[in-house]
């Protein structure tokens, strides 16, 4: 991956490593909601060595994702965000990036709620509409992970984006 999006910085950690993996002349780009978060982050960037390498967009991302369709298409797609908005994330993940590229969302297991009816869980219910969205969405070639960790019962969604997402006019 020569260019990778991250959604969801918090304080950089997923970022370095993302950064670290760039090949010389790769580059990243991470949103974070909170100013507060992204200065935290920037300085952990910079602290690893790689702070040349990433560019934070501070604001919501749903409204920077959008400013993003005149660059170069992703490489990749971190997602790891308010799980609320994943189905919108997902959206421009697949007009944001080229055919082949990799998506991966995190913590798409909750603990286990997703199994539940709690239709007052935001968060599931975000996770939910997805993991429908890839399901059904032929711009992606999909699956999801159970993990175990020390929060509880987590895992990731892994998705491909395929040549539909070029052929739909994304």
């Amino acid at each position: 991956a020569r260019r990778v999006l991250e959604v969801g910085t918090l304080g950089g950690y997923s970022t370095i490593w993302l950064a670290r993996a760039l090949p010389a002349g790769g580059r990243g780009i991470t949103i974070e909601a909170e100013p507060v978060n992204a200065s935290i982050a920037r300085a952990n960037l910079d602290r690893a060595g790689v702070g040349d390498r990433v560019e934070v967009r501070v604001g919501k991302a749903a409204d920077v994702l959008p400013t993003l369709a005149e660059g170069d298409p992703f490489d990749l797609v971190f997602i790891d965000a308010d799980k609320q908005s994943n189905a919108l994330y997902l959206d421009h993940a697949a007009r944001l990036s080229r055919p082949g590229a990799l998506v991966i969302v995190d913590n798409v297991v909750r603990s286990g709620r997703l199994v539940t009816t709690d239709e007052s869980d935001e968060q599931a219910e975000g996770v939910r509409r997805g993991l429908a969205l890839l399901a059904a969405d032929p711009r992606f070639e999909a699956t999801a992970l159970q993990t175990l960790d020390a929060k509880g019962w987590d895992g990731i969604a892994v998705a491909i984006v395929t040549d539909a997402a070029s052929r739909s006019g994304s």
